[in-house]
């Protein structure tokens, strides 16, 4: 496994093979950052603090927990705090939509106004339910990986999840009868 040869090397003080690893899950980790704090500038302040914590903790990773697991907790326990620290705020950021395709321009519209929808709706969530929908359905993590991350029973997670979909359900569908306004 890359991976592990690459942490093992950061940890015995190879500095190109720590700076590898960190280019290697920067993305996921803004990801993460951006998905939890909905907006962009908090998001690379998140990532930059986490990458750094990761940085100058590498040595007290331990194999017990997958390392993404042990990133994923770093990144979003800074975001928790940062959002905590900060009133929430809606980003009015209009994103350049590129168009692959001219024939496919009204399906493009649509699938970006949907994504904008299920962003927004995932803002709207408590903070304990939009952080276990980020980790599940966002970055592709099992139950018992966001059990770990998050440091929570195995049932909370599940009991958080299912609330979040319910809740996630009523929003999206104020969405489509126009109820909501972001």
């Amino acid at each position: 496994m890359v991976e592990q040869g690459l942490i093992r090397a950061a940890q015995s003080g190879d500095r190109d093979a720590l700076i590898t690893l960190l280019r290697e899950i920067e993305q996921h980790v803004y990801r993460t950052a951006y998905y939890i704090l909905n907006n962009e500038q908090d998001a690379m302040d998140a990532s930059q603090e986490a990458l750094i914590r990761i940085y100058s903790k590498i040595n007290s990773y331990e194999e017990k927990a997958q390392f993404k697991t042990w990133v994923q907790r770093i990144v979003t326990n800074i975001c928790i705090d940062k959002f905590r620290r900060t009133k929430p705020s809606v980003s009015i950021d209009e994103h350049d939509m590129i168009f692959n395709d001219p024939q496919n321009v009204e399906v493009e519209v649509l699938t970006s106004y949907m994504a904008q929808d299920v962003r927004e709706a995932i803002q709207q969530l408590p903070e304990h339910h939009r952080t276990v929908i980020v980790l599940r359905y966002l970055q592709d993590f099992s139950y018992n990986e966001i059990a770990d991350s998050l440091d929570l029973p195995l049932n909370t997670v599940k009991s958080y999840l299912y609330r979040a979909r319910q809740q996630l359900q009523g929003l999206l569908q104020d969405y489509q009868k126009g109820g909501v306004s972001g």
